[in-house]
Formats: C-alpha cells, sequence, structure tokens
C-alpha cells in the first residue's frame, strides 16, 4: 500500500486509489461533475496546499535561493497543528490503502508536491 504523489489531470496508475487534490482552487473550466471521471481528483483538500501567498511566491521562483524560500514558507504552514495532523493521517492510511496526492503543476520539481513528497515520508508514509 501506497501514497503516489502525481499531476493533477494526468492518467491513473493502475490500482491508484482515491486521487487527492491537494491545490487551492478547483480545476478552471472543469464542471464539478467531471472532477474525478478527467482524472483531475476524487477529493478535494485544500488542507495541504500552500496559502495564495505562499503559491505565488513559489510560482515566481527562478533561483535556487527563491526556491528554498518558498520551501521553507510552505514547510513552517504545514507544521501548523492542523497540517500536521492532516499529513499524519494520510501518512498513516498510505499503510493500509493505495491513494494519491497531487497538484496542477507540469514540473514536479517545481512544485509544492515535491516537497509535499518529503513532508509524507517524513511523516513515515509509504510514497511510491
Amino acid at each position: 500500500m501506497v501514497v503516489r504523489v502525481v499531476r493533477l489531470g494526468s492518467d491513473r496508475a493502475p490500482d491508484e486509489g482515491t486521487r487527492v487534490g491537494t491545490v487551492r482552487r478547483p480545476p478552471r473550466g472543469v464542471p464539478k461533475s467531471q472532477f474525478a471521471s478527467g482524472n483531475w481528483y476524487d477529493v478535494w483538500f485544500p488542507n495541504l496546499a500552500p496559502s495564495v501567498e505562499t503559491m505565488k511566491l513559489g510560482q515566481a521562483a527562478t533561483t535556487p535561493a527563491q526556491w528554498a524560500a518558498f520551501t521553507r514558507k510552505y514547510r513552517s504552514e504545514m507544521a501548523r497543528p492542523e497540517a500536521s495532523h492532516a499529513l499524519e493521517l494520510l501518512a498513516a492510511l498510505s499503510r493500509g490503502s493505495n491513494f494519491s496526492v497531487g497538484c496542477y503543476c507540469e514540473n514536479e520539481d517545481h512544485c509544492h508536491r515535491s516537497v509535499l513528497r518529503a513532508l509524507l515520508a517524513e511523516k513515515g508514509a509509504a510514497v511510491a
């Protein structure tokens, strides 16, 4: 059993399980009724998305120092009790069922999901 970190809207992996959207906003122009069938997500969970301010910091990052600043800010947000508890819950669930978490960004290396992957692993998640 594992948690996968995926790009929302991409094809699903076999046995991927429930897809969780860890994004601030739903996909633009997509009717709510098509979120799951269009491979966006089954459940929206913005609790693990960066704040709007932090998201803008990450989107504007063009240097390693700027990306490091984004990473520090996002990690700080995820250290808050409500986010930390959510990460612990997902880590525990990953040991008993398959599911995925994701974001829309094309490049995981320049997306909060790369940090989310590390945070889940640090909480003991079985990460694919």
